[in-house]
């Protein structure tokens, strides 16, 4: 094994590993985007792949079943932010947007997707009024996700703050609609129920007839694909959680095998695990 890549430190974490290393033609890699791949920022329409993310995940990619990215935002907004389009060595690359309701294949390079929910219309024309009326804070702004609409606190004099006081209010609009709110880094998102990382994992998972996964992510919105994980795990398949580490979100790091810093933390695990699976003997 290559002496720098990093041991989990738990014994699923450990045998997750084990098992992608002794079998990585049946390991699936599954990845978040922003704040896994990509730095926070706050605009996030500025967002894009750490400059070494592409060249880590081609030379990972070819020796594995398959690359997967699980993200919020539509699929062909991630892979244009990612540079993921017409890269040699990502051909088996897919991109589940939208919590899986859209789908990019690296092999035809196409989107798919499924019928838009009414109710995120509905929010996105009475958003803007109803903040008014709840006195949304200075700086407080919508993010339209063309299948989901956000509202962040980031730019916010008092982030948090603002975040907490339409954190009831909005829920109260989603559910009023028929929609879920999911919270975030210092954003609220409201979006279909049924839609989450979890879901879109297991989905892909079974798909693919995985042997084992590795699953990356740094946010709350990343729980439920670490509980699909852990599912697996307790169905006999092994897996590994990684937790691009973020003080803004403890609980996703008490519940990985691994934590790294960041994106730059997460290009470089990813960069030692193609050499480590180039190298490791087969069973």
């Amino acid at each position: 094994m290559v002496s720098s890549l990093p041991h989990p430190t738990t014994p699923a974490g450990r045998d997750g590993l084990a098992a992608l290393l002794a079998r990585p033609e049946q390991a699936v890699v599954a990845l978040d985007f922003d704040g896994t791949l990509a730095e926070i920022v706050p605009d996030p329409e500025q967002a894009r792949a750490h400059p070494g993310a592409v060249a880590a995940l081609a030379a990972l990619a070819p020796r594995i079943a398959s690359v997967v990215v699980v993200t919020g935002r539509p699929a062909g907004v991630a892979v244009r932010y990612g540079g993921f389009a017409g890269v040699p060595g990502l051909d088996r690359l897919v991109v589940l947007g939208h919590y899986g309701a859209e789908r990019w294949d690296a092999a035809t390079g196409t989107v798919t997707a499924a019928a838009p929910h009414p109710g995120v219309a509905a929010v996105r024309a009475e958003l803007p009024g109803f903040l008014d009326r709840h006195g949304a804070w200075p700086g407080v702004w919508i993010e339209e996700k063309g299948r989901a609409v956000a509202v962040h606190t980031r730019r916010a004099v008092d982030p948090e703050g603002a975040f907490e006081a339409l954190k009831g209010p909005l829920g109260d609009l989603a559910a009023r609609h028929g929609l879920v709110l999911e919270p975030g880094r210092m954003v609220l998102e409201l979006r279909p129920p049924g839609m989450d990382k979890g879901v879109a994992l297991a989905s892909y998972l079974r798909e693919t007839d995985a042997g084992s996964v590795l699953y990356a992510g740094d946010d709350l919105g990343d729980l439920p694909a670490f509980a699909a994980v852990e599912k697996l795990r307790a169905d006999g398949v092994p897996g590994v959680l990684v937790c691009s580490g973020s003080s803004e979100v403890p609980a996703l790091a008490d519940r990985a095998d691994l934590a790294v810093p960041g994106p730059a933390g997460v290009v470089d695990f990813l960069t030692d695990l193609a050499e480590a699976v180039a190298e490791a003997p087969r069973s």
